[in-house]
């Protein structure tokens, strides 16, 4: 009962955490869209008040005109309307997904025992100390380099990252270190939202109140904090649905494809913020294929030789000890109420109707048994390949 409960307490977070980072990104996709297609006030009077760009709109059956001022207007408005919840909510859920599925649940999610002897306290230790970690490094670099650099900050940040991703891949399995750096992307986004760009709002915001012209500096640190969430909402995005494609995180070098994807996902991001200030980045085809082939020469998986005939007979045994722990009508493994994705390995009928599944997961990626947790060995690995291979006969 208590797993079953796990489960749906993950359905909710997940849940929220869908609906919440949705809502965040889709604010940071609209403002920075909105920055990028200002264009300078028609009306000499709008730019005397300190109007730096306007934009017309037509939406949901009705014209909007939007207005950016430099600074600040000459007065506050009754009204102000801030963007800040999103973030938290965000971070709050996906914080809570990870500590419910992955920090609970370390032995069987994050610890890889093919990777490394470390314990589930000791990784779970590691991964709460490099979400503080990544921050202060990332802030600092933001802080040292100031506004004139964002190419160095970029270059600096991709090698943090994937620094980070080559040691992990020495500690986690790969599953949970994709999961790792993603958390980490989206905590420097919500520490962004809360350690920066909101304070520098409310100086802003406190300066006018007390009739004193605001400094531009805090509208300028809020404005690019704000940009490089939006350069990092793909890459987040992309971690976290690496959990259904095995081939990426269960990958030999799995950090270095990794390390291509996060590249190809942050210029996804380029390309459209270009093409709102009206240029194209006409460099993305040569980009993509370099990132293809950067992950098309990446050593391909081995796979164990065995040879002889194997029959169903002999994998059937592999099958219901490194498998049907957890893919049975009923659970053995604890903290699983129900057979991962409905797949049940308890017959010789259900073994056979799913062999490319078999073949796919414990063969080529290696993606199961998660974390090799019940010691699944490479000859039985090859055995199970040269059964489905000879056509994953019943006989």
């Amino acid at each position: 009962m208590e797993a079953y409960a796990g489960e749906w307490l993950q359905l909710l977070i997940r849940w929220v955490h869908l609906i919440t980072g949705i809502a965040w990104i889709g604010a940071s996709f609209y403002f920075v869209w909105l920055d990028n297609s200002l264009h300078p006030p028609v009306l000499a009077r709008d730019a005397d008040e300190g109007v730096g760009g306007e934009l017309w709109a037509i939406h949901g059956g009705g014209f909007y005109h939007v207005q950016k001022f430099r600074v600040a207007p000459a007065e506050l408005p009754p009204l102000l309307h801030w963007f800040k919840w999103e973030a938290y909510s965000t971070w709050l859920s996906g914080f809570a997904l990870l500590v419910v599925l992955y920090w609970w649940h370390a032995d069987l999610y994050i610890v890889d025992r093919n990777v490394s002897a470390i314990t589930p306290l000791q990784a779970v230790a590691l991964s709460a100390a490099l979400l503080v970690a990544g921050w202060m490094v990332y802030d600092q670099l933001c802080k040292r380099l100031g506004f004139a650099h964002e190419r160095v900050l970029a270059v600096a940040l991709i090698g943090l990252l994937t620094a980070v991703a080559w040691g992990l891949s020495h500690v986690f399995s790969g599953r949970a270190m994709y999961i790792q750096i993603g958390a980490m992307l989206g905590t420097m986004m919500a520490a962004n939202v809360l350690f920066v760009i909101i304070p520098s709002q409310r100086k802003l915001v406190e300066a006018k109140a007390r009739g004193e012209p605001p400094d531009p500096v805090y509208g300028m640190r809020g404005k690019q904090r704000s940009v490089h969430n939006n350069y990092l909402t793909l890459p987040v995005l992309l971690t976290m649905i690496s959990n259904h494609y095995p081939m990426t995180f269960a990958h030999p070098h799995a950090w270095l494809v990794l390390a291509c994807l996060l590249l190809l996902a942050a210029y996804v991001r380029h390309f459209f913020n270009l093409r709102h200030r009206g240029r194209t980045a006409w460099s993305i085809p040569l980009l993509a294929a370099t990132g293809a082939l950067a992950l098309a020469v990446v050593i391909a998986p081995a796979r164990p030789v065995v040879e002889g005939t194997v029959a169903l007979r002999d994998v059937q045994p592999i099958i219901a000890a490194r498998c049907a722990t957890c893919h049975a009508e009923h659970p053995r493994w604890e903290g699983i109420a129900s057979p991962p994705k409905g797949v049940v390995l308890e017959t010789a009928a259900q073994i056979v109707a799913q062999a490319a599944a078999i073949r796919e997961q414990a063969v080529v990626s290696r993606a199961m048994p998660l974390g090799n947790v019940t010691q699944m060995t490479d000859v039985e690995r090859g055995r199970i390949a040269a059964w489905i291979d000879a056509g994953a006969r019943a006989d």
